[in-house]
């Protein structure tokens, strides 16, 4: 990786930014969640502007000054981290995971389950299983790992 290619954070600029925000979800999704049909697709999508953007604090992966991934932190919750299809396996996801871990040592996360490239990303940063559930937050049948760092 080139040193122009690493990837800078900054904080969102706000909801003119949510549509490109949007755009890297979908082309994550579409990369990782092969569980989810068209449908489930339309209605998570559907929901991150009004529903799941304005419930976190997002932080903002640039590469040669191109948004192409992001987090959303609640408290010591991580709720989202999508890295654009393109970008995905150079440092994007670990950078912003990396980042939100130095402001929040005791971080959680729920990671779908059946999106295992997600859950060996975390388990290779030192997450751990603490629990799971057979559905999400919203009662849809997709189960969910409850995770948290190993301070051991």
């Amino acid at each position: 990786m080139t040193p122009s290619s690493d990837p800078v954070l900054r904080p969102c600029r706000g909801s003119a930014e949510w549509p490109a925000l949007v755009r890297i979800w979908r082309s994550a999704v579409e990369a990782t969640h092969h569980f989810l049909t068209p449908d489930d697709v339309e209605y998570f999508e559907s929901r991150m502007a009004s529903d799941y953007l304005p419930a976190v604090t997002v932080t903002v992966a640039e590469v040669d000054g191109v948004a192409v991934g992001f987090s959303g932190l609640a408290g010591d919750s991580l709720e989202m981290l999508f890295v654009e299809a393109g970008h995905r396996g150079r440092g994007v996801g670990s950078a912003l995971l990396l980042h939100a871990l130095s402001s929040r040592p005791e971080l959680t996360l729920d990671v779908n389950e059946q999106n295992p490239e997600a859950v060996g990303f975390y388990r290779r940063h030192g997450f751990v299983t603490l629990g799971r559930s057979d559905t999400d937050s919203e009662g849809r049948p997709f189960p969910l790992l409850h995770l948290a760092r190993r301070t051991a």
